[in-house]
């Protein structure tokens, strides 16, 4: 009997499964409000050297602010005054001849001065990382996404062998924790290593609740549970502009964007342990309390005296329950090796090209809030395309044609010239939403293609991928200096690259959940009809018992 046949009995998305969803989403809302908090308490404003030890020697006497800055601090080819530079002695010449390209110019002497209309404070702000020190403000986002790399690999692991549930707590208490102790740090590097560990946190609730809400439901409603997560994605990251518009100092907005994971804690205790895992790992105890829990929330109590521990034990699962399952089973078989290959190149191609678009709200010269906020309202018609893409041309192809276009976009920006910055603006918009296809699609389609004894282990092999992508798209940006247009040639071919190989990867539209190594490496999967009718695959058909009754 396969684990499909015993949902369908018991309602493979009712009210229990309902109640999953919401308590993830709770949590989930955190995360995106994370990964782009950058976005924001990074942002350097406008600044220049500071004048006030002149002033305090009576040097301008009664000189106006305009010419103070004219005497002092050199011009830009845009007109206004640098950021970085100043004269080392006042040029009062100046005042009759605006000429000062062959003036000699020193760094800012006695730190800068920022504009603080639309941002309290900043980390570029509170430590002066600007100028010299721009890199380590850039830096904060790859330090960060260095910690979410791995805490997947962490949290992928320890939940296939400790079980969803407990580690998603782990996750849940070490991200909030994390999370409030950087907004009090008293120094960037107490800030970057704090910071890294909210990362490694608060990973695991995306790849432990994304399995676990795939796990929990019947085959036709996979595709609806995989859209709802990347809603709460869409969500996060259409709120924390306005968030961070109200908030805006970085101490206060970093507790504030860490503060749901409270009452995600409160709510914790409310969500079930996986029955796949449990039967997986021979804990048919454990497996019938939830599945008898399932069968009372979702009103089907007449299937629930027909579930015991020895019923489960008829679950195919052929390999070793006793058996702990790790990283290197994803490359000791030939099939699985492939599969870990090309979902690790897709991750990263996905992750990077999402995040590169994402980190450059600052490309385009339109209002940081506004553009964060359009990046994250044009994921909702395309999350719900997405949904509808999902049945009519497969995984696959939704995957391979969204990669597609947000690379075409992403090739178009560098012929456009800079200052369109409206219809630059545009096409990163669409780009964007094909970015955030990918991505939807991308966390369902990598959680059906591995096996059950695997799965988490899978999901964050993938996730590491993704998020060295992610690590890396900063510092990809920061390649605008060597050539004004390579950020965006290197994210295009990233894109182009992983479209090519999302195709070669299989097909998993409306087929059985894996269950062990060896349904991969036999290609073993089964193939749903839909509702009642009988799940067809390459082994032998067990129907469940009830569903012998009924046909009798």
């Amino acid at each position: 009997m396969k684990f499909e046949h015993l949902l369908s009995d018991i309602n493979g998305f009712g009210r229990f499964q309902i109640m999953i969803i919401i308590i993830s989403f709770v949590a989930r809302f955190t995360l995106p409000c994370h990964f782009m908090l950058g976005n924001f308490i990074a942002a350097v404003p406008s600044h220049r050297c500071d004048l006030s030890t002149l002033d305090d020697e009576g040097v301008f006497e009664n000189l106006t602010q305009e010419q103070r800055l004219t005497v002092t601090i050199p011009v830009q080819e845009d007109g206004t005054p640098s950021s970085c530079k100043m004269f080392p002695e006042p040029q009062f010449h100046l005042l009759s001849n605006s000429n000062d390209s062959d003036l000699a110019t020193v760094p800012c002497q006695n730190g800068w001065v920022y504009d603080n209309s639309t941002f309290k404070s900043t980390l570029a702000t509170e430590w002066d990382l600007v100028c010299d020190q721009k890199g380590l403000n850039k830096a904060t986002a790859t330090i960060f996404f260095m910690g979410v790399m791995f805490g997947a690999m962490t949290f992928g692991s320890l939940s296939d062998r400790f079980g969803r549930k407990t580690m998603l707590l782990v996750s849940y208490i070490s991200g909030m924790l994390f999370g409030v102790a950087s907004a009090f740090s008293t120094s960037f590097i107490m800030f970057a290593v704090l910071r890294f560990f909210t990362g490694f946190g608060i990973t695991g609730i995306v790849i432990i609740s994304s399995v676990l809400s795939v796990e929990w439901v019947d085959i036709e409603h996979r595709k609806l549970v995989g859209v709802i997560d990347s809603l709460s994605w869409t969500f996060g990251n259409s709120m924390i502009p306005a968030i961070a518009y109200c908030v805006n100092d970085w101490r206060q907005l970093t507790i504030v964007v860490t503060s749901p994971l409270v009452l995600a804690i409160l709510t914790w205790r409310w969500i079930p342990e996986s029955a796949r895992w449990l039967i997986a790992n021979g804990k048919f105890e454990k497996a019938n309390f939830y599945l008898q829990q399932c069968a009372q929330i979702n009103q089907k109590q007449e299937f629930a005296s027909k579930i015991t521990p020895e019923t489960l034990s008829s679950i195919i699962v052929t390999e070793r329950k006793d058996r702990t399952y790790s990283y290197l089973d994803l490359v000791r078989t030939p099939k699985m090796r492939r599969l870990a290959l090309l979902t690790g190149i897709v991750w990263y191609g996905v992750a990077s090209t999402y995040y590169g678009i994402s980190f450059n709200i600052t490309g385009f010269g339109l209002n940081i809030y506004l553009t964060q906020f359009v990046y994250g309202a044009i994921e909702l018609p395309v999350t719900l395309s997405v949904y509808y893409l999902l049945d009519k041309v497969g995984r696959r192809n939704t995957e391979v044609g969204s990669l597609l276009g947000a690379g075409i976009c992403l090739a178009i920006n560098i012929f456009l010239p800079r200052d369109m910055f409206v219809l630059r603006t545009v096409v990163a918009m669409l780009g964007k939403g094909c970015s955030a296809a990918s991505f939807t699609t991308v966390v369902l389609y990598s959680s059906e293609l591995f096996p059950t004894v695997v799965r988490q282990n899978g999901m964050g092999y993938n996730s590491s991928m993704g998020r060295l992508g992610v690590s890396l798209a900063p510092l990809i940006l920061l390649l605008d200096e060597v050539w004004r247009d390579l950020p965006q040639v290197l994210l295009c071919s990233i894109a182009l690259l992983a479209c090519l190989v999302a195709r070669m990867l299989p097909e998993t539209r409306d087929r059985c959940l894996p269950e062990t190594i060896q349904d991969i490496e036999d290609g073993q999967t089964g193939k749903s009809l839909a509702g009642s009718q009988v799940v067809e695959t390459t082994e032998i058909p067990l129907k469940s018992k009830a569903n012998d009754e009924g046909e009798n």
